[in-house]
């Protein structure tokens, strides 16, 4: 099923979104912009069925429907007027792919629905090229038509595309909002639920990932041998499991995230003394431990190495380089 009801968080999109189809005010095109995995294509999808509902427009219908014929057809992704721009490179949605699939089919009535929508995701791999040639379809679009671009980077548009479009951000989803989807909707237990609540920071789809991700079990399991025996692992060891985590699918970064956590659960633990609103809660004695060794000045240098390591993984600095790095202070520091 998915509607409105369906979308968790995001209320001032939503708000958005229902104003402008109850006012009859929906624009030509709309920019939604969010990180991987925050639920744009959940949104545009159940934007799109709202705008092709039969039952749009008649009084006290609950809207999208998800029982009429286009709902239905949305809900199987065979509505012929939702469109999805899809790209054969990986990294470019080039000139072709515009003129293809928008520029050279707009002048195509809808088969049956109010609207033609296009939904292109990954908006900001468009070329320069490409987005020029969208950019005329917007200049002048045929009045049945609504292009939604998803995006994980709104500055990758040009200022052009942009001045065209309603630009809705997506923010990140309260804690308690994704542990109680993560509980009552998937059935996740509370402990686990909380490590993947502190993980996703407020992104409900990566929360989803990572509930059912075998390979984030592992990964967590990785950094923690690490972080409760540092202070008895040689550091080509810690460096080799860090590499182990390639197994599992996920990245250092995703390794780094983790022991943030952990440096923040000991950095709480020493300040007030209390386990129960730790995220690792149930690693209580290795905290405890760690929490007694180590001075807060510590904490906070390993904190800031941590965030450091990130910041030059994503510079593509040598990941062994980094994780060296990263792992000397951590003993020098707890």
């Amino acid at each position: 099923m998915a509607n409105f009801n369906d979308i968790i968080g995001q209320e001032q999109i939503k708000e958005h979104i229902k104003n402008a189809i109850s006012s009859g005010k929906v624009s030509h095109a709309y920019v939604i912009q969010g990180e991987q995995f925050a639920g744009k294509e959940f949104i545009a999808k159940i934007f799109a069925m709202a705008l092709q509902c039969e039952e749009r427009g008649k009084e006290g219908s609950e809207i999208p429907c998800q029982k009429c014929h286009s709902c239905r057809q949305a809900l199987s992704d065979n509505q012929p007027d939702i469109i999805k721009v899809t790209h054969e490179k990986p990294n470019t949605v080039s000139v072709d792919d515009v003129r293809a699939q928008i520029s050279g089919d707009v002048g195509i009535k809808p088969y049956g629905s109010p609207y033609k929508i296009y939904i292109m995701n990954e908006a900001e791999k468009m070329t320069v090229q490409a987005q020029n040639a969208l950019l005329k379809t917007l200049e002048e679009p045929p009045e049945y038509v609504v292009i939604m671009l998803l995006t994980t980077n709104v500055n990758a548009l040009l200022p052009t595309i942009l001045s065209r479009c309603v630009v809705l951000n997506m923010k990140p989803v309260a804690d308690h909002l994704v542990r109680k989807y993560l509980m009552q909707e998937l059935q996740i237990t509370d402990y686990k639920a909380e490590v993947c609540v502190a993980f996703a920071r407020g992104n409900i789809g990566k929360a989803r990932q990572l509930a059912f991700s075998e390979g984030f079990e592992n990964v967590k399991d990785e950094a923690l041998s690490i972080l409760k025996y540092i202070q008895d692992m040689e550091l080509h060891e810690m460096v080799a499991a860090a590499n182990r985590i390639r197994e599992y699918k996920l990245d250092k970064s995703d390794l780094i995230d983790i022991m943030m956590v952990w440096y923040r659960d000991v950095l709480l633990f020493k300040a007030t003394n209390d386990m129960n609103h730790l995220v690792f809660r149930e690693e209580g004695s290795a905290l405890r431990q760690v929490a007694r060794r180590s001075s807060y000045e510590g904490i906070e240098a390993v904190l800031e190495a941590l965030d450091k390591a990130k910041k030059r993984l994503d510079a593509n600095v040598n990941p062994d380089l980094v994780m060296e790095l990263l792992f000397l202070t951590m003993k020098e520091n707890g």
